[in-house]
């Protein structure tokens, strides 16, 4: 268990960094009028980019030295922290189902941990990428097309965000190859390996930007925390043969924890602190109050 020290801790630091980048680009996302190119012009949306980035860099020091199958479920931490970060923000307290969910997830992702196997030494085959990158690519263009026929802002951006779990994950299973090519001197498919990983990482960020417009911070992010990591653990388990400990009672015991963790990302999604009251102009407020006053006036002429 020594040998996962390390990328535990980094992927804590980096769900931090994570949680508060989210925090961020939702408050960004609710406030700036404009379209899509809105954010660009705020200061606090290119912090957010900073702070992804280096939750990024640290994601990939992790992938370096642990498994896809570990790595990526300690990713739901982002929401166990941005969460009750966002109700601390809004001044509102998180609550027993707050804390509930919050259990549910640490409990789900420590059993995932104590049952994942040693990191494996296993990368993508070099014909198995321009399959996959392209498979990973035309699925998340699919969902993110897809969203512009939904109604409500809500499920479109749940779409997205979903489009976004699944850039983030191939994104993750091409950087580990490319992490293992870098080590292992292997650097004929380096360059398209990192070409794809930028890819699909900054289409992720686009798209999980653009889900949180209309939509919250708690459904898009509970989306991306969930599908993120079932994308690549799907990945590392069917390509690059990683295993959990003690065979097939370790599969179904993961499975488990798995199921208790994803039960708290549900739990804590429920938990987005509710927007401002919109402002309502003032010249819209005279006309009820109009209406009372001559109410009231023929009230008393009767």
């Amino acid at each position: 268990m020594s040998s996962l020290l390390l990328p535990v801790l980094l992927c804590l630091v980096s769900a931090v960094a994570y949680a508060v980048a989210a925090v961020v680009q939702e408050r960004v996302a609710a406030t700036t009028p404009g379209g899509p190119c809105g954010p660009l012009r705020r200061p606090g949306w290119w912090g957010a980019v900073a702070l992804t980035a280096l939750g990024a860099g640290l994601h990939v020091v992790a992938l370096a030295y642990g498994p896809l199958s570990l790595v990526q479920p300690l990713g739901a931490l982002t929401i166990v922290f941005a969460l009750p970060m966002a109700a601390v923000s809004a001044r509102r307290p998180v609550g027993a189902a707050g804390w509930r969910g919050a259990l549910l997830a640490t409990a789900g992702l420590a059993g995932l941990l104590s049952l994942t196997g040693p990191p494996h030494a296993e990368t993508l085959d070099t014909a198995q990428r321009p399959g996959l990158a392209a498979v990973a690519i035309a699925g998340a263009a699919v969902l993110a097309l897809g969203a512009h026929w939904a109604r409500r802002a809500v499920v479109r951006g749940v779409v997205l965000a979903a489009a976004a779990g699944v850039a983030f994950g191939m994104a993750s299973v091409f950087t580990k190859a490319a992490a293992q090519d870098w080590t292992s001197g292997r650097t004929e498919f380096f360059a398209f390996t990192a070409l794809v990983t930028a890819v699909l990482a900054a289409g992720g960020m686009l798209l999980s930007q653009a889900s949180y417009r209309g939509a919250g911070l708690a459904a898009p992010l509970a989306t991306v925390t969930t599908v993120n990591p079932v994308v690549a653990a799907a990945v590392g388990t069917a390509v690059l043969g990683e295993t959990f400990r003690y065979g097939v009672t370790g599969g179904l015991l993961a499975a488990l924890a798995g199921t208790v963790a994803i039960a708290g990302v549900v739990t804590l999604s429920r938990l987005a602190p509710p927007h401002a009251a919109p402002h309502t102009p003032e010249g819209t407020r005279t006309v009820p109050r109009a209406r009372r006053r001559l109410t009231h006036a023929a009230t008393k002429q009767d």
